[in-house]
């Protein structure tokens, strides 16, 4: 069974429902004590600008996306955003929410080549 987990992320702006279940999946996977790492790209790169994920709440049963993105970091959770997607969207690295990373799609190719499963919202 694989030690690592992946969740990509192409909505946040677009479906906050979507971003919301991505970090509920990725919690998931910490609890499961599994590596994981979510990669946004496309829309899903504003989850991690400084103050979007507070403008996304979908209500219950499911926590603020501010409040899931905080614990999924808080417990060794990597965040890794899409660079190609950032420029795209004239993002710069110093608006990224503390432990988020620009990588490129090789990062996400390297990570999924070790066999780890991946889920896409």
């Amino acid at each position: 069974m694989a030690g690592t987990f992946c969740v990509t992320v192409t909505h946040s702006r677009t479906d906050g429902d979507k971003a919301t279940l991505a970090f509920v999946v990725a919690n998931a996977a910490l609890g499961s004590e599994k590596d994981t790492m979510v990669f946004l790209s496309s829309d899903g790169v504003w989850c991690a600008v400084k103050g979007e994920a507070e403008k996304i709440i979908e209500g219950p049963p499911f926590a603020p996306l501010k409040e899931l993105m905080d614990k999924f970091l808080a417990g060794g959770g990597k965040i890794l955003v899409c660079t190609p997607c950032m420029k795209k969207r004239n993002i710069t690295e110093d608006q990224l929410v503390p432990g988020a990373k620009p990588a490129g799609g090789a990062a996400l190719v390297e990570w999924l080549a070790n066999g780890s499963p991946a889920v896409a919202y």
